[in-house]
């Protein structure tokens, strides 16, 4: 099975409906908003002047984001409406900003530059059959002395049940491909999209870990969080911009972020 040529249709597709979204508010950010969660912005700190590459970028919300807080910034995504809509976006708001097209596993060639920061955000990683190599990647695209930061789903979350969130009813350890045929999208709109297949890969904490250790990263810190951003269970109740699980209910991760930095004489 090609993954990448089913997963590419599905994401191609999917642009021009997350663009018109009310989930994603262009409108707020052509407006002055920003698409960053609270604790990406304190966790990352002052990015003014940094260079920035912003990985599976999607059109670009969260690297124009970063822009506006004042960094230098390159997104890359495999979807070529993707980059499109980010750029259009980036010329209409103004902001200075490099998107190229690319898979990830190939930046290093597509990019030909070097970063301060990489950045990866919320629902990366389960696109990618292979954590080491991407993590080699990360690695190889930071300066000396730079740092990968990482905003992800938490593994622990995808083995709880769908109504719930109570029980255990998958595998953590599962490391095959799991292939979906589900129309629609997780934004508004878009119910009868005619790309409804994709495969996703589990990778677990501890395996995340280890791959950016194994590729020469130094861990500065691993934060695990209650809340997500979508209606994970459908016991979740929300809080404002976030979910949480309801008050008196043991707490469970539902989030983590890391941040990782190459050895300045590495």
């Amino acid at each position: 099975m090609d993954y990448r040529a089913l997963n590419r249709a599905l994401w191609d597709e999917r642009v021009a409906i997350h663009v018109a979204s009310d989930f994603y508010d262009v409108a707020g950010f052509r407006a002055g908003g920003t698409a960053l969660r609270d604790f990406e912005i304190a966790e990352v700190g002052d990015v003014a002047g940094r260079r920035l590459v912003h990985l599976q970028c999607h059109f670009g919300l969260d690297t124009l984001s970063w822009a506006r807080l004042g960094a230098r910034v390159t997104g890359l995504d495999f979807s070529g409406p993707a980059v499109a809509a980010a750029r259009e976006i980036a010329a209409g708001c103004g902001l200075d900003a490099r998107f190229v097209q690319a898979d990830v596993y190939d930046a290093a060639a597509a990019l030909g530059e070097t970063y301060e920061i990489v950045y990866t955000g919320i629902g990366a990683l389960v696109w990618l059959p292979d954590v080491d190599r991407w993590a080699r990647v990360a690695a190889g695209l930071l300066e000396p002395g730079g740092f990968l930061y990482l905003s992800e789903f938490h593994p622990f979350g995808d083995v709880l049940d769908d109504a719930d969130g109570s029980t255990v009813a998958y595998d953590y350890f599962d490391a095959s491909p799991q292939v979906w045929d589900e129309p629609g999208t997780y934004t508004d709109g878009g119910q009868n999209t005619r790309n409804t297949r994709s495969v996703t890969f589990q990778h677990g904490l501890g395996k995340v870990v280890t791959a950016l250790a194994a590729a020469g990263l130094r861990l500065d810190f691993l934060h695990e969080h209650d809340h997500t951003y979508f209606q994970r269970f459908a016991a979740l109740e929300r809080h404002g911009t976030v979910y949480r699980l309801p008050e008196g209910r043991p707490r469970v991760p539902l989030m983590y972020s890391l941040r990782a930095t190459r050895p300045a004489d590495g």
